[in-house]
């Protein structure tokens, strides 16, 4: 019988050439960082960069090199959200078979970041809003600064606050309470509350605050990156299930983890009293 060629499909992604937002990556490959980087306007998305962004989250999944991405803005604030006028103005011209298009694809960024099998590390300065709020949401983990300003502004618009999923997602972070609040007023989350409900990991100064996400970003891509990758599947994939089945799917989900050279190589660094050196298989 033939062997499937897998590693043929898988390729390196430090050279990626972005064309609406910036990208770069570590001297290993490991790390990827997307940059929102239209800071006079705060960051805002447009079709284009909605529809990069997806492209390249469905595609790490098979980065042969990237093993965590930072995703940020410039210029002192994460992102405002959908652009007024690049998306907004021509959104209240379009027919409804384009405005579910529309919808779908942003809709299609988030899935694409849930299913990247990366973990993802957004890190937030100013202001967080929007279609922002959900990328931020969308992401692992979530750094912000004592600056950070979080809303989910779609009220606001006269449009309902379920949007990319975040009638879904806000609930599981902060809680069904807090989440109304929130979707419904459209108002601003402070960083503090932001902190203390979970929505934020940690808050670090401003100037800190890459250099906090590239450590847990580098801990991480340098960890055991098969395991990581299983955890993230799991939290996802568990969320619909019961208790019979989340146990049973742990329990296969650790057999196979128990199959790779990192357990082994945890082990041997154990008994050997090393520190142990994963290789993410």
């Amino acid at each position: 019988m033939a062997e499937f060629p897998m590693k043929d499909h898988r390729r390196p992604f430090k050279n990626y050439q972005a064309r609406h937002f910036n990208w770069s990556c570590s001297e290993d490959g490991r790390i990827g960082t997307v940059t929102l980087n239209r800071p006079n306007k705060k960051n805002p998305l447009t079709f284009d960069s909605y529809a990069e962004l997806r492209d390249l989250f469905r595609d790490l999944n098979y980065a042969n090199d990237v093993r965590s991405v930072v995703i940020t803005g410039e210029g002192g604030n994460f992102c405002s959200g959908g652009d007024v006028f690049e998306i907004i103005k021509p959104l209240t011209e379009m027919s409804m078979p384009e405005l579910l298009e529309f919808t779908r694809m942003t809709g299609d960024l988030v899935k694409a970041m849930r299913r990247a099998p990366q973990p993802i590390l957004a890190a937030i300065d100013g202001f967080c809003a929007g279609a922002g709020a959900m990328v931020a949401l969308a992401a692992d983990f979530r750094f912000g600064t004592p600056a950070s300003k979080t809303a989910f502004l779609f009220t606001r618009v006269g449009l309902a606050g379920a949007d990319m999923g975040a009638c879904g997602l806000l609930p599981r972070v902060i809680g069904l309470g807090r989440a109304n609040d929130l979707l419904m007023t459209g108002r601003v989350m402070s960083a503090e509350e932001g902190l203390a409900w979970g929505f934020f990991n940690a808050l670090h100064p401003a100037d800190d605050l890459l250099a906090k996400a590239h450590g847990l970003a580098r801990s991480l891509a340098d960890g055991p990156w098969f395991a990581h990758t299983m955890t993230k599947t799991m939290v996802n994939q568990e969320w619909a299930m019961g208790i019979e089945e989340m146990i049973e799917s742990e329990a296969q989900a650790q057999a196979i983890c128990m199959m790779t050279g990192d357990f082994r190589r945890a082990f041997d660094a154990f008994a050997a009293k090393e520190k142990p050196k994963f290789e993410g298989n």
